[in-house]
């Protein structure tokens, strides 16, 4: 049987860009390793946190499903870096890593047209430049228009625990390997990769009274924009600790890194620079005292729990000793070790901004297979891909998400442009338009582009509607309600720190102030103490931030009016005289898509920009 797109691997990339396909009519098969390890989380027991929280809403606001899983499957929520501006609010829950994969998996098992199927794919199969069908290591064809690698971390992988390495994959499980050698035959270069994983440490074992506890947030904040809004119903139900290393753990890891493969050679692969090791840690940070370790449960069903923070390579005995000098794990039982991975993965100048491969008709690739770490990012590809693998089906135009529409903009513009020589990770600092780029406000910026590719329901169009529209109506509202010399107004103005103000001034002038919020109105406009918490929330940040959020808008407009400027797809960069050989060879690897594109690779100075407006005659 053949099918419209064929989706390798089901981690959270697969999943999404599955899903997607067939919910924009295409029938689909989803090729997974191993049925057990749908949708697995085999690191962190989280999703979201900073700046991937933003990743997570805006999948979600496209009509993604990782939002509306973790909202089901959540142990503990908490906003972090509440402490700074909403720009940099991101959302982050700790995961039933069990629950989240089973409930994925229904999502999955009950979506028409998505077939999903466990075998191993040996190769994509192309003809006259185009994929023309999948193969499995069992002999199998699968005849498809189009295909989309979600690979993970398998390809080619090995596992490395001091002197011990075995090629693997996540986990335990089997990894993938004559796919590898298919890529390279079709012209792919490949890199290797290297990422890690603390140990699992049975609770049992586990003295909590000497961590300090984290507790989460209520109400609960949360993820997807179809959950109820205000948190009804969802509950935490576990907490985490936090704990610390010290003087005895770092010597010990000191007086063994001859011992550690990622000192003494045995890994090559490039690691996460925002992700490292404890003993990279130790020996970068030397002036460090401590480092942080949170202690977070991997789900209700086992007594597993995860030491976000040390992630690590060393032996086994070495890791034995030096959890048992952290305060609160001195006598605990590693119920997995901790282990360093290896992979490979393609070079993401070899795709174009719609994550479709330049030189292979129907073929398409998403998450750690691009270069990047992150379940957030991974999903955040896979549906961005899997719509436009849909899109390029049906035969319409492709959804290109840019630095100034959403943080998966930046993603696709920094991979697809920049490129990566390490493992990627979405910060904040990322996104230059981080102000409009919030994570509340996603749905606003996003959901309309989603229904009208033909992802994001009906349903989710219209809730979308709904509060742009109660959110507008409320800030005019704010504007041109006044509030005289009421009773409180002084006493309140005062307690904040205000200046005192005589005369009558809008709810919105009051809200203007620095210490003021939504909720102080309400004593004074008891009417406001109704409104819903997703419009109050517009209404407060649009109305506190108005002066940054314009100057910001009118730099995104000039950043647009770039982007509108498609360069030449035939242009031969080695020919232009004018451009220094560095640009020629960075534009003729990269093929911007657009002016702006070509002016954000690393080399191409604003002078060669110019070079190439004469050369396009603007």
């Amino acid at each position: 049987m053949g099918y419209d797109v064929v989706v390798i691997g089901a981690g959270h990339a697969g999943c999404e860009a599955a899903l997607a396909c067939a919910r924009m009519g295409h029938e689909t098969l989803l090729l997974a390793l191993n049925l057990d390890s749908v949708a697995l989380m085999p690191c962190n027991p989280a999703i979201g946190g900073t700046a991937k929280g933003h990743l997570v809403r805006e999948l979600d606001a496209l009509g993604g499903e990782m939002g509306l899983a973790i909202d089901e499957t959540f142990l503990q929520s908490r906003m972090l870096n509440t402490g700074k501006g909403p720009a940099v609010h991101s959302l982050r829950a700790q995961a039933d890593k069990l629950a989240y994969r089973l409930r994925m998996r229904r999502a999955i098992d009950g979506q028409e047209r998505l077939t999903l199927r466990q075998a191993e794919a040996s190769s994509v199969n192309t003809l006259n430049g185009r994929v023309i069908s999948v193969s499995t290591t069992t002999g199998d064809t699968i005849g498809c228009r189009a295909a989309i690698l979600c690979c993970g971390v398998y390809l080619k992988s090995r596992i490395i625990i001091g002197d011990t390495s075995w090629y693997g994959g996540p986990q335990g499980l089997l990894n993938a390997n004559p796919l590898a050698d298919s890529l390279r035959g079709l012209g792919f270069e490949l890199r290797r990769f290297k990422t890690g994983t603390p140990a699992r440490i049975d609770a049992r074992t586990i003295d909590f009274s000497k961590m300090t506890p984290q507790p989460g947030d209520e109400p609960v904040t949360p993820f997807s924009f179809l959950s109820p809004q205000d948190g009804a119903g969802m509950k935490n139900t576990s907490l985490c600790y936090l704990t610390y290393t010290n003087e005895k753990t770092h010597d010990i890891i000191r007086r063994n890194l001859h011992r550690s493969p990622m000192y003494s050679g045995q890994i090559h692969g490039t690691g996460a620079r925002y992700c490292p090791s404890i003993e990279d840690k130790v020996m970068r940070f030397a002036d460090k005292e401590r480092h942080a370790v949170f202690m977070e449960p991997e789900g209700l069903y086992t007594t597993e729990w995860y030491a976000q923070g040390m992630s690590s390579s060393m032996p086994e005995d070495v890791q034995r000793e030096m959890y048992a000098t952290i305060p609160g794990l001195e006598h605990a039982q590693l119920v997995r070790l901790a282990y360093a991975i290896e992979y490979e993965t393609i070079d993401p100048l070899m795709l174009t901004n719609t994550f479709a491969s330049r030189e292979i008709e129907g073929l398409y690739f998403a998450g750690q297979i691009n270069g990047t770490s992150g379940y957030e990012e991974a999903a955040a590809q896979g549906l961005y891909a899997g719509m436009n693998a849909a899109l390029w089906l049906s035969g319409r135009e492709p959804l290109v998400l840019t630095r100034a529409d959403a943080y998966i903009g930046v993603l696709v513009d920094d991979l697809v442009t920049k490129g990566t020589d390490e493992p990627y990770r979405m910060m904040t600092s990322r996104a230059e338009y981080r102000l409009v780029l919030r994570q509340d406000n996603a749905d606003l910026r996003l959901t309309e582009l989603g229904y009208r590719a033909g992802l994001a329901s009906e349903e989710r169009f219209r809730r979308m509607c709904e509060k742009r529209e109660a959110s507008e109506r409320l800030r005019s509202r704010l504007e041109n309600t006044y509030i005289g010399n009421k009773a409180g107004l002084s006493a309140l103005l005062e307690e904040k720190g205000e200046p005192a103000r005589e005369g009558s001034l809008s709810e919105a002038d009051l809200l203007r102030r620095p210490s003021m919020h939504f909720s102080d109105l309400a004593a004074f406009d008891p009417e406001l103490a109704c409104i819903k918490v997703e419009q109050a929330e517009q209404a407060e940040i649009n109305i506190k931030y108005e002066g940054y959020i314009s100057r910001t808008e009118a730099e995104m407009r000039k950043f647009r009016r770039a982007e509108s400027m498609p360069m030449p797809k035939d242009i031969d960069y080695m020919a232009l005289s004018g451009l220094r050989i560095e640009a020629r060879q960075k534009l003729a690897k990269a093929r911007p898509a657009t002016l702006g594109q070509a002016a954000r690779i690393p080399g191409v100075s604003p002078g060669d920009v110019a070079v190439l407006m004469i050369a396009m005659r603007l």
